[in-house]
Order: C-alpha cells, then sequence, then structure tokens
C-alpha cells in the first residue's frame, strides 16, 4: 500500500491531505483542516473507488470564487501521485 501526503494550495481550507493507495485503488483519504463534515463525505465516497475516477469527479470544482476547492486539491494531490508512480 502507497501513502502519500500533499499540502494544499495556500487558497483552501485544508492544510494537508493523506492518501492511501493499493493497486489503484484509494483505501483511505484524511484532510487535516477544512470543512470537516464535507471533507469526511468526500473522503467516504472517494473510498474504494479507482484514483482516475475520483479525479474525473472532482477535477476543477471551484470553492466561493476561488479557481480550486478542497476537493479540487484531492484530485491534483492524486494526479501527483500518479506522476510519482
Amino acid at each position: 500500500m502507497d501513502h502519500f501526503n500533499f499540502q494544499p494550495s495556500p487558497m483552501v481550507c485544508s492544510s494537508n491531505i493523506e492518501i492511501d493507495i493499493e493497486d489503484g485503488i484509494i483505501r483511505k483519504v484524511k484532510f487535516t483542516d477544512g470543512c470537516h463534515g464535507n471533507l469526511q463525505g468526500v473522503a467516504k465516497l472517494a473510498e474504494n473507488r479507482p484514483v482516475e475516477e475520483v479525479i474525473a469527479l472532482l477535477k476543477g470544482i471551484r470553492c466561493s470564487g476561488k479557481p480550486t476547492s478542497c476537493p479540487d486539491q484531492f484530485a491534483t494531490a492524486l494526479q501527483k501521485y500518479l506522476e510519482k508512480r
């Protein structure tokens, strides 16, 4: 199992995203800071899904007029993970 840490853009509320991935499937996601309830929901919905599927679902989501969001940063983290593999 791979463990991946990602520091999101300072434009979002979350300060860190920890992701466990096994055979291309997201097994666990933990956001530090941010909107706790919403990010718990995003994490639960992502668990046991393929990395590429979650990227497609979350990439490009914006928050409060910003060019990014915590879910978009999660997708960015997953893309970085794929690039480093």
